[in-house]
Protein backbone atom coordinates (compact mmCIF):
# COMPACT_ATOMS: atom_id res chain seq x y z
CA UNK A 1 0.00 0.00 0.00
CA UNK A 2 1.20 3.46 -0.23
CA UNK A 3 2.06 5.85 2.16
CA UNK A 4 -0.56 8.42 3.37
CA UNK A 5 -0.20 11.60 5.06
CA UNK A 6 -2.67 12.31 7.33
CA UNK A 7 -4.07 15.71 7.85
CA UNK A 8 -5.56 16.56 11.46
CA UNK A 9 -5.92 19.17 14.25
CA UNK A 10 -3.46 18.64 17.47
CA UNK A 11 -4.76 20.20 20.37
CA UNK A 12 -1.82 20.50 23.49
CA UNK A 13 -2.97 21.41 26.90
CA UNK A 14 -1.35 24.12 28.91
CA UNK A 15 -3.21 22.74 32.29
CA UNK A 16 -2.81 22.79 36.06
CA UNK A 17 -3.36 19.61 38.04
CA UNK A 18 -5.92 19.52 40.85
CA UNK A 19 -2.78 18.34 43.13
CA UNK A 20 -2.54 15.15 44.19
CA UNK A 21 -6.21 14.61 43.65
CA UNK A 22 -6.12 11.88 40.32
CA UNK A 23 -10.40 11.82 40.60
CA UNK A 24 -10.83 15.43 40.40
CA UNK A 25 -7.91 15.71 37.58
CA UNK A 26 -9.09 13.06 35.57
CA UNK A 27 -12.49 15.34 35.43
CA UNK A 28 -10.63 18.49 34.65
CA UNK A 29 -8.94 16.46 32.01
CA UNK A 30 -11.90 15.19 30.13
CA UNK A 31 -13.59 18.90 30.42
CA UNK A 32 -10.20 19.78 28.20
CA UNK A 33 -10.53 16.55 26.00
CA UNK A 34 -14.49 17.94 25.62
CA UNK A 35 -13.19 21.47 24.82
CA UNK A 36 -10.80 20.39 22.42
CA UNK A 37 -12.79 18.05 20.45
CA UNK A 38 -15.79 20.62 20.30
CA UNK A 39 -12.62 22.57 18.26
CA UNK A 40 -12.09 20.09 15.52
CA UNK A 41 -9.09 18.35 17.40
CA UNK A 42 -8.38 14.76 16.88
CA UNK A 43 -5.48 14.10 19.02
CA UNK A 44 -5.39 16.34 22.52
CA UNK A 45 -2.17 15.54 24.80
CA UNK A 46 -1.65 16.55 28.64
CA UNK A 47 1.65 17.18 30.73
CA UNK A 48 3.88 15.13 32.39
CA UNK A 49 2.85 14.10 35.63
CA UNK A 50 -0.73 15.65 34.95
CA UNK A 51 -2.82 12.69 37.26
CA UNK A 52 -2.26 13.40 39.68
CA UNK A 53 0.05 16.51 40.04
CA UNK A 54 4.30 16.52 39.60
CA UNK A 55 6.30 16.19 43.14
CA UNK A 56 8.00 19.56 42.64
CA UNK A 57 8.32 19.43 46.63
CA UNK A 58 11.32 17.08 46.02
CA UNK A 59 12.99 20.20 44.54
CA UNK A 60 12.59 22.19 47.23
CA UNK A 61 12.11 20.89 50.45
CA UNK A 62 15.10 18.03 51.88
CA UNK A 63 13.84 14.60 51.60
CA UNK A 64 13.39 14.03 55.55
CA UNK A 65 10.60 16.53 55.53
CA UNK A 66 8.93 15.25 52.37
CA UNK A 67 7.20 11.80 53.31
CA UNK A 68 3.76 12.85 53.72
CA UNK A 69 4.09 14.09 50.16
CA UNK A 70 5.58 11.19 49.06
CA UNK A 71 2.58 9.45 50.94
CA UNK A 72 -0.01 11.24 49.53
CA UNK A 73 1.62 10.68 45.77
CA UNK A 74 1.72 7.12 46.28
CA UNK A 75 -1.92 6.69 46.77
CA UNK A 76 -3.09 9.42 44.45
CA UNK A 77 -0.88 7.27 41.63
CA UNK A 78 -3.08 5.51 39.01
CA UNK A 79 -2.87 2.12 37.38
CA UNK A 80 -2.75 1.43 34.09
CA UNK A 81 -5.79 -0.97 34.37
CA UNK A 82 -7.51 1.21 37.18
CA UNK A 83 -10.94 3.40 37.29
CA UNK A 84 -8.83 6.45 36.30
CA UNK A 85 -7.36 5.66 33.85
CA UNK A 86 -10.65 3.65 32.37
CA UNK A 87 -12.27 7.42 33.00
CA UNK A 88 -9.68 8.87 30.74
CA UNK A 89 -10.34 5.76 28.07
CA UNK A 90 -13.83 6.39 28.27
CA UNK A 91 -13.54 10.58 27.77
CA UNK A 92 -11.45 9.49 24.43
CA UNK A 93 -14.09 7.09 23.57
CA UNK A 94 -16.74 9.41 23.85
CA UNK A 95 -15.61 12.27 22.30
CA UNK A 96 -13.76 10.00 19.43
CA UNK A 97 -10.30 11.39 19.78
CA UNK A 98 -6.88 10.63 20.57
CA UNK A 99 -5.53 11.09 24.18
CA UNK A 100 -1.91 11.29 25.66
CA UNK A 101 -1.88 11.81 28.77
CA UNK A 102 0.99 12.06 31.70
CA UNK A 103 0.68 9.48 35.02
CA UNK A 104 2.59 8.89 37.71
CA UNK A 105 1.80 5.03 37.90
CA UNK A 106 1.68 2.99 40.88
CA UNK A 107 2.07 -1.14 41.10
CA UNK A 108 0.34 -3.57 43.13
CA UNK A 109 3.83 -5.31 43.79
CA UNK A 110 4.67 -2.14 46.08
CA UNK A 111 2.48 0.41 47.88
CA UNK A 112 6.26 2.58 47.23
CA UNK A 113 7.26 1.70 43.93
CA UNK A 114 6.01 4.59 41.02
CA UNK A 115 7.01 5.11 38.04
CA UNK A 116 6.88 8.65 35.49
CA UNK A 117 4.64 7.34 32.85
CA UNK A 118 2.71 8.70 29.52
CA UNK A 119 -0.23 6.59 28.18
CA UNK A 120 -1.40 7.15 24.56
CA UNK A 121 -5.24 6.08 24.04
CA UNK A 122 -7.04 5.77 21.04
CA UNK A 123 -10.32 7.08 19.73
CA UNK A 124 -12.08 3.59 20.79
CA UNK A 125 -10.88 4.11 24.31
CA UNK A 126 -7.86 1.23 23.64
CA UNK A 127 -4.81 1.92 25.50
CA UNK A 128 -2.23 2.02 22.14
CA UNK A 129 1.07 2.81 24.42
CA UNK A 130 2.29 2.61 27.61
CA UNK A 131 5.73 4.71 28.23
CA UNK A 132 7.60 4.45 31.21
CA UNK A 133 10.16 7.30 31.44
CA UNK A 134 13.50 5.34 31.46
CA UNK A 135 15.70 7.47 33.81
CA UNK A 136 13.92 9.75 36.16
CA UNK A 137 16.16 13.74 36.05
CA UNK A 138 17.86 15.02 39.36
CA UNK A 139 16.12 15.43 41.91
CA UNK A 140 12.82 13.03 40.36
CA UNK A 141 15.00 10.11 41.43
CA UNK A 142 13.34 10.51 45.04
CA UNK A 143 10.25 9.53 43.83
CA UNK A 144 9.86 7.72 40.49
CA UNK A 145 11.92 4.27 39.31
CA UNK A 146 13.68 4.19 35.75
CA UNK A 147 11.39 2.83 33.29
CA UNK A 148 12.08 -0.11 30.75
CA UNK A 149 11.46 0.31 27.19
CA UNK A 150 8.34 -1.49 26.77
CA UNK A 151 6.87 1.69 25.68
CA UNK A 152 9.71 3.46 23.59
CA UNK A 153 8.07 2.50 20.00
CA UNK A 154 6.41 4.68 17.21
CA UNK A 155 2.10 3.69 16.93
CA UNK A 156 0.62 3.77 13.70
CA UNK A 157 -2.56 5.58 14.16
CA UNK A 158 -4.99 7.32 11.89
CA UNK A 159 -3.55 10.72 12.20
CA UNK A 160 0.29 9.91 11.91
CA UNK A 161 2.75 7.55 13.55
CA UNK A 162 3.11 8.46 16.50
CA UNK A 163 6.20 8.92 19.62
CA UNK A 164 6.42 10.38 22.81
CA UNK A 165 9.29 11.02 25.24
CA UNK A 166 8.79 12.47 28.85
CA UNK A 167 10.53 15.94 29.54
CA UNK A 168 14.63 15.18 29.88
CA UNK A 169 14.04 12.26 27.38
CA UNK A 170 13.89 15.07 24.61
CA UNK A 171 17.40 15.36 25.60
CA UNK A 172 18.23 11.69 24.86
CA UNK A 173 19.62 11.43 21.14
CA UNK A 174 19.56 7.28 21.30
CA UNK A 175 15.90 7.99 22.94
CA UNK A 176 14.89 10.01 20.31
CA UNK A 177 16.76 8.15 17.40
CA UNK A 178 14.61 5.02 18.10
CA UNK A 179 11.24 6.51 17.64
CA UNK A 180 12.77 8.03 14.40
CA UNK A 181 13.88 4.89 13.36
CA UNK A 182 10.44 3.43 13.06
CA UNK A 183 9.05 6.44 10.96
CA UNK A 184 8.21 9.07 13.71
CA UNK A 185 5.57 11.31 11.70
CA UNK A 186 4.17 13.20 14.89
CA UNK A 187 5.96 13.90 18.77
CA UNK A 188 4.51 14.05 21.58
CA UNK A 189 6.72 15.74 24.32
CA UNK A 190 5.37 16.82 28.02
CA UNK A 191 6.95 18.97 30.62
CA UNK A 192 6.00 20.20 34.22
CA UNK A 193 5.41 23.37 35.44
CA UNK A 194 8.45 24.42 36.83
CA UNK A 195 12.07 22.80 36.93
CA UNK A 196 14.05 25.41 39.99
CA UNK A 197 17.49 24.28 40.49
CA UNK A 198 18.81 27.93 42.07
CA UNK A 199 16.98 30.21 44.13
CA UNK A 200 15.03 32.77 41.68
CA UNK A 201 17.86 35.31 42.57
CA UNK A 202 20.94 33.34 40.74
CA UNK A 203 20.68 34.07 36.93
CA UNK A 204 22.47 30.90 35.73
CA UNK A 205 19.43 28.54 37.00
CA UNK A 206 17.93 26.42 34.75
CA UNK A 207 15.52 28.29 32.38
CA UNK A 208 12.91 25.59 31.76
CA UNK A 209 11.25 27.81 28.47
CA UNK A 210 14.51 28.19 27.49
CA UNK A 211 15.36 24.34 27.76
CA UNK A 212 11.46 23.47 26.30
CA UNK A 213 12.02 25.82 23.13
CA UNK A 214 15.86 24.02 22.19
CA UNK A 215 14.29 20.52 22.53
CA UNK A 216 11.28 21.14 20.54
CA UNK A 217 13.13 22.46 17.69
CA UNK A 218 15.66 20.16 17.55
CA UNK A 219 13.92 17.21 17.62
CA UNK A 220 11.25 18.52 14.80
CA UNK A 221 13.85 19.39 12.87
CA UNK A 222 16.21 16.24 13.03
CA UNK A 223 13.45 13.81 13.09
CA UNK A 224 11.45 16.14 10.66
CA UNK A 225 8.02 15.50 12.41
CA UNK A 226 5.50 17.95 14.10
CA UNK A 227 6.25 18.19 17.85
CA UNK A 228 2.95 18.83 20.20
CA UNK A 229 4.51 20.21 23.72
CA UNK A 230 2.08 20.07 26.27
CA UNK A 231 3.32 21.67 30.12
CA UNK A 232 1.82 21.50 33.06
CA UNK A 233 1.29 24.92 35.24
CA UNK A 234 2.18 25.59 38.77
CA UNK A 235 -1.88 27.10 40.14
CA UNK A 236 -2.46 28.55 43.20
CA UNK A 237 -3.51 24.84 45.14
CA UNK A 238 -0.45 23.82 44.09
CA UNK A 239 1.87 26.63 45.26
CA UNK A 240 0.04 26.54 48.72
CA UNK A 241 0.10 22.82 49.61
CA UNK A 242 3.97 23.06 48.95
CA UNK A 243 4.94 26.14 50.55
CA UNK A 244 2.95 25.37 53.12
CA UNK A 245 3.75 28.90 55.30
CA UNK A 246 7.54 29.09 53.90
CA UNK A 247 7.67 32.61 52.12
CA UNK A 248 10.92 31.22 50.45
CA UNK A 249 9.64 28.15 48.85
CA UNK A 250 6.74 30.21 47.66
CA UNK A 251 8.63 32.48 46.27
CA UNK A 252 10.90 30.14 44.28
CA UNK A 253 7.84 28.59 42.91
CA UNK A 254 6.19 31.47 41.87
CA UNK A 255 9.63 33.20 40.62
CA UNK A 256 11.00 30.04 39.00
CA UNK A 257 11.27 30.14 34.81
CA UNK A 258 7.63 28.83 34.00
CA UNK A 259 7.05 25.80 31.21
CA UNK A 260 5.81 26.65 27.93
CA UNK A 261 3.35 24.77 25.56
CA UNK A 262 2.88 24.63 21.78
CA UNK A 263 3.36 22.74 18.26
CA UNK A 264 6.23 23.10 16.12
CA UNK A 265 6.14 22.05 12.29
CA UNK A 266 9.08 19.65 10.73
CA UNK A 267 11.59 22.63 10.36
CA UNK A 268 11.69 23.32 14.48
CA UNK A 269 9.67 26.45 13.36
CA UNK A 270 6.44 27.21 16.28
CA UNK A 271 3.67 26.70 14.15
CA UNK A 272 1.23 27.96 17.07
CA UNK A 273 0.96 30.39 19.65
CA UNK A 274 3.11 29.54 23.20
CA UNK A 275 1.04 29.86 25.92
CA UNK A 276 2.99 29.86 29.13
CA UNK A 277 1.47 31.96 32.31
CA UNK A 278 -1.79 30.80 32.45
CA UNK A 279 -4.12 27.62 31.46
CA UNK A 280 -5.77 27.25 27.57
CA UNK A 281 -5.57 24.93 25.01
CA UNK A 282 -2.55 25.14 22.03
CA UNK A 283 -4.39 24.57 18.31
CA UNK A 284 -2.24 22.72 15.31
CA UNK A 285 -3.00 22.24 12.26
CA UNK A 286 -0.85 19.16 11.07
CA UNK A 287 -0.49 17.96 7.51
CA UNK A 288 2.18 15.43 7.79
CA UNK A 289 3.35 15.33 4.10
CA UNK A 290 4.71 18.66 4.71
CA UNK A 291 8.03 16.35 6.40
CA UNK A 292 8.44 14.72 2.85
CA UNK A 293 10.57 17.46 1.44
CA UNK A 294 12.99 18.67 4.63
CA UNK A 295 13.72 14.67 4.59
CA UNK A 296 15.48 15.52 0.80
CA UNK A 297 18.29 17.48 3.06
CA UNK A 298 19.12 15.71 6.07
CA UNK A 299 17.13 12.12 6.54
CA UNK A 300 19.20 10.22 9.70
CA UNK A 301 16.79 6.77 9.40
CA UNK A 302 17.64 6.79 5.63
CA UNK A 303 20.11 7.91 3.46
CA UNK A 304 22.01 10.29 5.63
CA UNK A 305 23.61 7.97 8.04
CA UNK A 306 26.55 5.54 7.80
CA UNK A 307 24.91 2.40 9.34
CA UNK A 308 28.16 0.31 8.39
CA UNK A 309 29.55 2.27 11.28
CA UNK A 310 26.95 3.19 13.47
CA UNK A 311 24.32 0.10 15.55
CA UNK A 312 22.02 0.68 17.64
CA UNK A 313 20.00 -1.90 19.45
CA UNK A 314 17.03 -0.93 21.79
CA UNK A 315 15.83 -4.15 24.39
CA UNK A 316 12.07 -3.57 24.66
CA UNK A 317 11.47 -6.15 26.87
CA UNK A 318 9.30 -5.67 30.05
CA UNK A 319 10.57 -5.74 33.16
CA UNK A 320 9.17 -7.20 36.04
CA UNK A 321 10.19 -8.01 39.16
CA UNK A 322 9.47 -11.93 39.56
CA UNK A 323 8.46 -14.47 37.15
CA UNK A 324 6.45 -16.76 38.52
CA UNK A 325 5.82 -20.24 37.02
CA UNK A 326 2.27 -21.20 39.20
CA UNK A 327 1.04 -23.36 36.28
CA UNK A 328 3.94 -25.11 34.76
CA UNK A 329 4.94 -25.94 38.15
CA UNK A 330 1.66 -27.87 38.54
CA UNK A 331 1.48 -29.43 35.67
CA UNK A 332 5.07 -30.87 36.80
CA UNK A 333 3.94 -31.57 39.99
CA UNK A 334 1.19 -33.62 38.67
CA UNK A 335 3.22 -35.06 36.31
CA UNK A 336 5.77 -36.10 38.61
CA UNK A 337 2.99 -38.02 40.50
CA UNK A 338 1.45 -39.81 37.88
CA UNK A 339 4.82 -41.77 37.24
CA UNK A 340 5.25 -42.59 40.50
CA UNK A 341 3.94 -46.44 41.49
CA UNK A 342 0.52 -46.30 42.50
CA UNK A 343 0.51 -42.08 42.96
CA UNK A 344 3.51 -42.50 46.04
CA UNK A 345 6.85 -42.11 45.94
Amino acid sequence: MPLTYPRFKAAACHIASVFLDSAATVEKGISFIREAAKNGASLVAFPESFVPGFPVWAALRPPIENHDFFRALAMQSVRRDGSEVARLCAGAREHGVYVSVGISEGTDASVGCLWNSNLLIGPDGAILNHHRKLVPTFYEKLIWANGDARGLRVVPTDVGRVGMLICGENTNPLSRYALMAEGEQVHISTYPPIWPTRPPSDNSGYDLRRAIEIRAGAHAFEAKVFNIVSSALADEKLIAAVAKSDKSIREIIERSPKSVSMILDPTGSVMSEIISGEEGIVYGEIDTALSVEPKQFHDVVGYYNRFDIFDLKVDRSAREPARFMDTVASVTAAENEETRPNGHG
